[in-house]
């Protein structure tokens, strides 16, 4: 019975509440203007635009027909509502004004007060506080999200949000789930940070829309769109270990046509060797990719729109002891190294029809081809996948309700052969690994206002049938509430869960000597997850900003995490059903004072655990405590900016390793340490130089590699990286940019 009241609710709610009217507000180029008044004529009844451009407002106790938007910068426009439940504005910019204009620039963070979902807006202002080469590095002011290695030798990195595995949140690109399978190991590295136009962050339980996993959160990355980016963008980097970067962006429109074409390319590093270990700080990486997005039409728009996206990229990562020769020496049991070789193509395409204010239609569809050919020492890894997506989503918008609703399919095809060049370990996980997916899904998510507009209420649900797992149930709930115009409070609840590609998500297994043992068949991972925020922003002549609190809990009702604590050589792999949870407590401050002068600075607290026969045991790799604070000035005249962050890590659990020879035994607990950055950005018309310099007082984790003398022994084991590797980090770069017009 409550199962279908729930789902009555959520599809047929209009006929309990009152009416609305949502629109979007944007320029005469077709950019969303971001903090727009919308308002009925001649009342003081009102409200903002969110981060896309867009609102929503009651039409209820209101005596006045005409809706007014206006901007600074822009001239104000008037228009007449009579049976309309969606509007679009275009503002267009004031001449008298235009010096205003261009001074003018969004803060580095943005949340929007409209948005029901908590949702961190990174922008291309805080992109340009750091060198940000890839989307790994597009991180480094953020306090959610915290970039963490997974494999020192070949430097491949994950997301984390909640101190959670990056495996637990959701990387979309472009709202597409391209970081699946495979490319989870170096997915995020192969995105250059000139690509990205914007990244929006939430923690927990999400919308239903884009799947059944984020259970700790979403990462949706915007790729830079023709219709708003440079005409022309070239960037050049170096760092102090030579390892260089090239990029070229070029867009055009013409009609209802837009185009990007992008080109990327990374060249390898110098040898470097600073603790001594024999083993290369960094790899050699080189990189090739070419992407290009074509549009067409308006998604705001009545009528067709399509974007179609392609991307191919080719990748060489080459890693080890110092004399080790790619070309010679992949598989020897003399000298150690890694190589790993990578080619992927892959398109991603959205198409829709707008026939009226109130009817949407949309097809997401998507597909990724990955060849792999590695070697870990003397384990030969050698796997491809095949990955299909495809969304067809009918959207409604009615009185004061947006209802999204629809069926989604995904295949996914992985072969993984695993081979032994020496096996004088007698390991025994050698073979072929096949995973087959196919998965149907079914969803409808309804976005309704209630209380003149102070509750913004979401319900979501998904069924999903797998292959092989059968039908899995979703349904997730989030609220918000406008407690004033400024302060608001939100609070989710739902379920998430995952299927496990064991290898690709713990690469670290293949780089170790551990042999790998599976007690029994793998089940899907799946987890409750709640929690509740406040965010309070404030707006004065001389001062903006916002303060936030967070708090999540995360209950696994099944986990798997690789067990290293019982043997130090092998790695256990079973389903764990017992207690495993995450609590998490994060507050942040950003303020702006006279648009010139940025302060932000964020806490966490993570407290992430497992009960084992009655006892608490922490997991590996979270630092409790963490603090990151950043600083940032730049004038009006906005000729030059000066950024600065520190980032301060308490102590984190290690893999007990006092099984092992005393010489090959770590401590407990890492160092507590702190991480200082600093960039010197300038601005030359069209030019802009910047140089900068990470990790200042060159913190390092000396020999991070346990065994490292002997490299083939039982004992050597890369997973006991808890901080930086390769000491202080200088660069220098150039961007070159011509504007459209």
């Amino acid at each position: 019975m409550k199962n279908y009241i729930f789902i009555v609710g959520l599809l047929f709610p209009y006929v309990l509440f009152a009416q609305n009217i949502t629109g979007k507000v944007i320029n005469d180029t077709n950019e969303p203007l971001v903090g727009a008044s919308v308002y009925w004529a001649n009342t003081t009844t009102g409200t903002t635009t969110d981060i896309n451009g867009e609102f929503s407002l009651s039409t209820k106790s209101t005596s006045t027909s005409v809706l007014v938007a206006s901007y600074v910068g822009h001239t104000s426009d008037t228009l007449k509502v009579t049976n309309q439940t969606f509007v679009n504005f275009t503002l267009k910019a004031s001449k008298s004004l235009n010096e205003v204009v261009i001074k003018g620039q969004r803060d580095g963070v943005l949340i929007s007060n409209l948005n029901p979902i908590k949702t961190e807006h990174i922008t291309q202002t805080e992109l340009g506080k750091a060198a940000c080469c890839d989307l790994a590095g597009c991180f480094e002011t953020q306090t959610t999200v915290q970039p963490q290695t997974t494999n020192v030798i070949t430097n491949s990195k994950e997301l984390r949000i909640l101190g959670l595995s990056g495996v637990y949140n959701q990387v979309l690109i472009d709202g597409f789930p391209m970081i699946q399978g495979l490319t989870y190991t170096y997915g995020i590295s192969s995105i250059p940070g000139t690509l990205v136009d914007n990244i929006f962050i939430s923690k927990g339980a999400n919308s239903v829309l884009q799947g059944f996993e984020s259970i700790s959160g979403q990462i949706n990355v915007e790729t830079k769109d023709p219709t708003n980016t440079d005409k022309l963008l070239l960037n050049a980097y170096i760092n102090s270990f030579s390892e260089k970067h090239f990029n070229a962006n070029y867009a055009f429109k013409k009609g209802k046509w837009s185009n990007l074409t992008a080109v990327h390319t990374v060249q390898p590093a110098n040898a470097f060797d600073k603790d001594e270990d024999t083993f290369l700080d960094l790899p050699k990486l080189t990189r090739y990719m070419v992407y290009n997005k074509l549009n067409y039409g308006n998604e705001a728009h009545w009528g067709w729109h399509s974007k179609v996206t392609v991307r191919y990229v080719n990748e060489q990562r080459i890693g080890g002891q110092t004399n080790f020769n790619a070309d010679t020496d992949q598989g020897s049991n003399t000298v150690y190294g890694q190589t790993v070789n990578i080619n992927q193509p892959e398109i991603w395409t959205k198409t829709g029809l707008r026939l009226n204010d109130q009817h949407h239609f949309v097809l997401y569809a998507s597909s990724f081809y990955q060849d792999q050919k590695s070697y870990f020492g003397t384990v030969k890894y050698d796997a491809n996948q095949t990955n299909f997506y495809a969304n067809l989503q009918y959207e409604l918008n009615y009185g004061n309700h947006a209802l999204k609703t629809g069926l989604s399919f995904r295949h996914l095809d992985i072969d993984e052969d695993i081979a032994f060049t020496d096996n004088t370990l007698q390991r025994t996980y050698d073979g072929d690994y096949f995973r087959n997916e196919n998965i149907i899904g079914a969803f409808a998510e309804n976005t309704m206002s209630l209380l003149n507009d102070k509750l913004t209420w979401i319900l979501g649900i998904r069924l999903d049938n797998h292959n092989q797992f059968g039908t899995q149930v979703t349904p997730r709930t989030l609220l918000k509430y406008d407690l004033t115009p400024s302060t608001i409070i939100r609070a989710n609840i739902g379920t998430g869960w995952r299927t496990v590609n064991l290898f690709s998500e713990n690469i670290g297994l293949l780089a170790s000597s551990r042999d790998i043992i599976f007690e029994e068949q793998l089940q899907p991972e799946k987890a409750l997850n709640m929690g509740i925020n406040i965010t309070q922003k404030f707006d004065t002549d001389n001062m903006s900003g916002f303060i936030s609190a967070d708090y999540y809990r995360t209950s696994f009702k099944n986990q798997i995490f690789p067990d290293y604590d019982t043997d130090p050589t092998k790695a256990y792999i079973s389903n764990f059903t017992g207690t495993s949870r995450s609590n998490v407590f994060q507050t942040e401050v950003y303020l702006n004072f006279w648009q010139q002068l940025e302060f932000k600075t964020g806490y966490s607290f993570l407290d992430v655990y497992r009960v084992i026969d009655n006892q608490k045991e922490q997991l590996p790799f979270n630092p409790k405590h963490k603090v990151v604070t950043s600083l940032g000035y730049k004038p009006l005249s906005n000729k030059f900016r000066i950024d600065l962050n520190f980032h301060w890590y308490g102590e984190q659990r290690l893999p007990n390793t006092q099984s092992n020879p005393i010489e090959f035994q770590r401590p407990d607990f890492s160092e507590t340490y702190m991480l200082v950055n600093t960039q010197f950005t300038y601005n030359l018309n069209k030019f802009e130089l910047y140089a900068g310099c990470e990790n200042i007082f060159d913190f390092r984790q000396e020999q991070p590699i346990i065994s490292w003398q002997d490299p083939f022994g039982p004992y050597f084991d890369t997973s006991s990286v808890w901080g930086p590797t390769r000491g202080r980090e200088l660069y220098i770069g150039m961007r070159f940019k011509i504007p459209s017009k």
